[in-house]
């Protein structure tokens, strides 16, 4: 039973911990419990952050993450802090915008050049002292647009927000209710299946959801959302939401929570948040039966807390998070959930590439424990073995350059999202090798508008990227040399990338059929194709397709090259499983056709010798 005043001596005891190793100079006006942090207001902060070493005795001593935040008393308005930070500039033009958000006492500095953000980096702690504000200053991208829409969100609604950390705090950090610690899987959606990923973790203090995704590609199929219904909990139990990525198939129902209650927290990485924001407006814009609103998505903005990898993070009484990359693309995570007093620990691996991309890095693998492993199965099937990277990386030279040089076309339709900027910096690298030569890439505008996260989350990139970066070498990502498509451009001896990957709607449709009849031009499909789509009847050899209620015969040339998937392969998977240090006691494989996730499940099983499930949607496994 819950016992308030054990409870509040505990509290006591942090406090009392707190202020016995902060130098008094530092005047700690308060110290409040705020979402997953335990936050310390300073009237004198630079002394705080001028010793980090400090925060992490601290954080050492008590276990919990702990924040610095200004006292609200000394903080000047904010006109008054712009035109310090400009004042103080070498050169103010280099200033692009200044975000503030009163909420944390940050305001986010948006640079055009590194010379200007290598100096307000060197600022940084007199400025904090001149404006009582926490400065953060980020490359700006050539778009803030979306980025500024969400920021007036945010700013409008600090005082909610505030109450908000505050109560989500209290619930974090509550005494326990039951000494004994139990945990089960309950399997929403993504199961035996791709689309509608969701996990619901049950443990006697917390009920926490994994991803809560929409099936957007099978239109047919009326099973599009996660089935919370079957276990009957109503929005105010759920302590949590934890995002791995910014595709639909994972983050597309979360507004719905918000739309029937949900009030609570949601977790994701500091990528994923505005990319998620932008798919889900992007989503509902072209959706003709909405499954929610504008003011759905805007209450999730008001409710997402945003994550590093690395960081341990409680985020209810019994379970700490920690975001690791996964290698999918940017800002991809896997989840380490560390339950009770090191009882048991679950990482589930999201979308996973355990081999080489030149946009993120490959998937982290070395957890501390882990006795639950839940693991995609995209391609679980034993014949789902690509190419290495570089030998698909000639296969592609070769297709194109045979069809440029006969002064053909090539359509290679992608996602929006993730592979298209993967295939956008390979194609940028190869064409600055000379290695192809069309006479333009035409990318669709939605694809390039992504690139906009890319230079502003620059850390979330490979080693590569982000060491030409650091090196301010010209055109660091390749995209210099790509084109952004506009209707009824000429396109001969070019390639265009645009959605959808599948050819099943979009400006890919559009395309296809200016050079279905064209014997010279070609489709290369490079992503994984789906059952019942246009796309996965071309790679299997249909050349008579309908298309819009059109019949169209196929007279151009097809190319399928497997190997820059950004998902693992059946090899791939095997291998990141064998790698994983801790000793694994169950793993649970999802996110692939049900086929795929038996046959990975008893490869597991008879490999490793490793108790191994492919459950069902609706299904629960008890893991503790």
């Amino acid at each position: 039973m819950y016992d308030r005043v054990q409870d509040e001596e505990r509290n006591q005891n942090i406090v009392a911990a707190i202020l016995n190793n902060i130098p008094s100079e530092s005047e700690i006006s308060k110290i409040e419990y705020e979402g997953p942090f335990i936050v310390l207001y300073s009237r004198k902060p630079t002394i705080l952050l001028e010793n980090q070493q400090i925060i992490s005795k601290m954080v050492n001593s008590i276990k919990k993450r702990i924040v610095i935040r200004t006292d609200t008393s000394i903080r000047s308005p904010e006109e008054s802090v712009v035109q310090i930070i400009r004042s103080s500039c070498s050169y103010p033009n280099g200033l692009s915008e200044i975000f503030f958000d009163p909420a944390l006492g940050e305001a986010t500095i948006f640079v055009n050049d590194f010379r200007t953000l290598a100096e307000l980096n060197q600022l940084e702690i007199p400025l904090v002292e001149k404006t009582g504000w926490k400065l953060i200053c980020k490359r700006a991208p050539k778009n803030l647009k979306l980025l500024k829409s969400m920021n007036e969100i945010l700013h409008s609604s600090s005082e909610e927000r505030m109450y908000f950390y505050k109560r989500v705090g209290e619930k974090i950090f509550r005494q326990k209710l039951s000494g004994s610690e139990e945990a089960s899987i309950v399997c929403l959606g993504g199961f035996s299946e791709i689309g509608r990923s969701a996990i619901l973790i049950v443990t006697h203090e917390s009920k926490i959801l994994l991803d809560f995704g929409i099936k957007s590609y099978q239109h047919e199929d009326n099973d599009i959302l996660p089935r919370l219904d079957i276990y009957g909990i109503g929005m105010n139990e759920i302590d949590a939401v934890i995002i791995s990525h910014a595709h639909l198939d994972h983050c597309g129902a979360i507004p719905i929570l918000f739309k029937y209650g949900y009030d609570g927290p949601v977790y994701c990485t500091e990528p994923t948040f505005p990319i998620m924001i932008s798919i889900l407006q992007e989503y509902i814009s072209r959706t003709k039966e909405r499954l929610y609103s504008t003011k759905d998505i805007e209450s999730l903005i008001t409710h997402v807390i945003p994550l590093n990898f690395g960081a341990v993070t409680d985020i209810s009484p019994d379970v700490r998070l920690t975001f690791a990359n996964s290698g999918h693309m940017i800002g991809s995570a896997s989840t380490h959930l560390h339950i009770g007093n090191g009882d048991h620990n679950i990482v589930y691996t999201g979308d996973l590439k355990f081999g080489k991309l030149n946009t993120v890095d490959n998937a982290f693998w070395n957890f501390p424990r882990a006795e639950t492993l839940v693991i995609e199965s995209t391609n679980g099937n034993r014949d789902d073995k690509f190419a290495a990277r570089d030998v698909a990386e000639e296969n592609l030279v070769k297709s194109i350059n045979s069809t440029i040089q006969e002064g053909g076309r090539i359509l290679i339709p992608v996602p929006v999202l993730g592979l298209s900027q993967e295939l956008c910096v390979t194609l940028g690298m190869l064409k600055g090798m000379n290695k192809i030569n069309p006479d333009n890439i035409f990318v669709d505008e939605k694809i390039l508008d992504m690139f906009n996260f890319y230079e502003m989350y620059s850390d979330y990139l490979s080693k590569y990227l982000k060491q030409r970066i650091r090196e301010q070498t010209e055109d660091p990502l390749f995209i210099n040399s790509l084109v952004r498509l506009e209707p009824s451009i000429k396109w001969e001896r070019s390639i265009i990338l645009c959605p959808s990957s599948m050819l099943t709607n979009g400006p890919s449709v559009t395309y296809l059929s200016q050079i279905a009849n064209d014997s010279l031009s070609k489709v290369i499909l490079l992503s994984e194709q789906f059952q019942s789509t246009v796309g996965k009847l071309l790679q299997e050899g249909e050349r008579n397709i309908t298309i819009e209620g059109k019949n169209i015969e196929i007279k151009c040339k097809i190319d399928v090259i497997p190997g820059f998937s950004i998902h693992s392969d059946y090899n791939q998977l095997l291998a990141y499983i064998n790698r994983l240090k801790p000793k694994l006691k169950k793993v649970i494989t999802n996110h692939g056709e049900g086929k795929k996730c038996q046959n990975l499940s008893n490869s597991i099983n008879k490999i490793f010798k490793i108790q191994s499930f492919h459950p069902l949607v609706q299904e629960s496994i008890k893991v503790l």
